[in-house]
């Protein structure tokens, strides 16, 4: 609704913004553990909101606990929290970037 209002773009759903981002090809920087987490993560977005995608207790239930544990997943995934954590960041920043 911000984006309608101050940059007069329309507004889009949680689901039409993931699917834009899945278009960008955004995720073939990341390895196949870390694409298919973020691939996840961006479901999650579009059914339920971004407080999801920012709690790391996600990572233990259905479908990221088939991938691995929450450190496997953080530590083999992503290289450590840090990393891990600009993903998400980036992750945000490609959901809501304003469409060109």
């Amino acid at each position: 609704m911000i984006c309608h209002v101050v940059y007069d773009q329309p507004p889009l759903t949680r689901a039409e913004r993931a699917n834009n981002v899945k278009k960008r090809n955004y995720f073939t920087k990341y390895s196949d553990t870390a694409q298919a987490v973020l691939e996840n993560l961006l479901i999650k977005y579009a059914d339920v909101g971004v407080q999801e995608i920012e709690n790391l207790q996600v990572l233990k239930v259905q479908p990221f606990n088939d991938i691995g544990s929450l450190s496997d997943i953080i530590k083999k995934g992503f290289g450590g929290k840090p990393q891990y954590e600009q993903a998400i960041s980036e992750l945000e920043a490609e959901i809501y970037q304003i469409a060109q």
